[in-house]
């Protein structure tokens, strides 16, 4: 018989704070425009240790997480953040899955796998399954916002820094579009991979117009050139847009059923998960697998602190957007964030356990708002 100091250890306390911070200059794409992002961070507490998990989304995602999700997971084996998905997945069915409840259980996901591997001592990429060194990145932002000077030194930085992949914002102002993805072009040379994000801000025929103006551009990625709800558009401009240039969509997606939708209607040549909307890792590795089953690759959105260490455990993995905003966001918040090394990588530290991250609570503090 086992005695209390025996048994494994089980998950105590989860806590979540919310931090709006401001952007570093007014910013837009397609469809929206902003000034600040809310960071939304969860701890798990057990067995000695903490781990953490964060999504991007409203303060209200943190009353999520303290007044529904903690009662849930509290008390659970801390070795199987799995089974503690599963159960949030079911206990949320009257609050609405999609949406805030989604991305409330992607932060306690992210947060409960990364108590597991601290408490096994083990880096977070290991812990998944890795299958890869490192993950792939691609350098996003070039705001609808930004004037041309302002595009071409964003670009231009992450090249400097051996990133031979970036994209730009499009559709808010089509007028501008083709000087602007000239601009690009010229700024970066022609040995980087230029990609394009409309955000859904096209009609059908639109996209399918633009899609082949940027292809005299190179334009190798035509990201949500309608709404990612339109499979039907999506699956058109896949079909009918030009030769070697990728369409995807994907970073909107809450459940398991979006993506089986959205790769059962052929709609995109490689589809988009984002870990902190999704499900967490736990979700992120099922869409990953409805992946594999196509042999079509998934490349993830965003968060580049938490989805280094998932890609290393995607199968068909493509790459990850390193979004300027998050980027930004995670090296203010945490010590010990991953930099971009040659080539265009973000390499898990193997030397540190979980998510190998700390966070900076008093750096934190002036934004917090929940």
């Amino acid at each position: 018989m086992t005695t209390t100091e025996e048994r494994a250890p089980v998950v105590e306390q989860l806590e979540a704070a919310a931090y709006a911070i401001p952007t570093d200059s007014p910013e837009s794409d397609g469809t929206l425009s902003w000034d600040s992002t809310t960071l939304v961070l969860v701890r798990a507490h057990g067995g000695g240790r903490t781990g953490i998990g964060y999504t991007y989304a409203g303060p209200a995602a943190a009353q999520v997480v303290t007044g529904k999700l903690a009662g849930l997971v509290r008390g659970r084996d801390a070795a199987t953040p799995a089974a503690s998905w599963a159960a949030m997945q079911h206990a949320v069915r009257n609050l609405g899955r999609p949406g805030l409840v989604a991305e409330a259980i992607s932060a306690v996901d992210i947060a409960l796998w990364d108590l597991h591997a601290r408490l096994r001592d083990l880096p977070l990429a290991t812990v998944l399954g890795a299958v890869h060194e490192a993950t792939p990145i691609y350098g996003s932002g070039g705001f609808t916002s930004y004037d041309d000077r302002q595009l071409a030194e964003q670009l231009c930085g992450w090249v400097k820094a051996g990133i031979p992949r970036v994209k730009m914002k499009v559709g808010r102002r089509p007028d501008e579009d083709p000087d602007r993805v000239r601009a690009a072009r010229r700024a970066i040379g022609d040995d980087v991979e230029l990609f394009v994000d409309a955000n859904g801000a096209w009609s059908r025929k639109q996209a399918l117009e633009w899609a082949h103006r940027f292809a005299d551009h190179d334009v190798r990625w035509l990201e949500e050139p309608v709404s990612s709800d339109d499979l039907e558009g999506l699956r058109l401009l896949r079909d009918r847009g030009p030769g070697g240039m990728d369409v995807a969509a994907g970073e909107y997606g809450y459940d398991l059923p979006y993506f089986h939708h959205m790769l059962a209607a052929g709609a995109v040549d490689c589809l988009q998960a984002d870990v902190t909307r999704c499900g967490g890792f736990s979700a992120l590795l099922r869409v990953a697998a409805l992946c594999d089953a196509r042999s079509l690759d998934l490349s993830l959105h965003c968060a580049p602190q938490a989805s280094a260490h998932a890609g290393t455990a995607v199968w068909h993995l493509r790459h990850l957007e390193y979004f300027h905003d998050h980027e930004r966001i995670e090296r203010l918040a945490f010590d010990g964030v991953l930099e971009p090394e040659a080539g265009g990588v973000l390499r898990p530290d193997r030397s540190r356990a979980g998510l190998g991250l700390e966070p900076k609570d008093a750096d934190l503090e002036q934004y917090r708002v929940a």
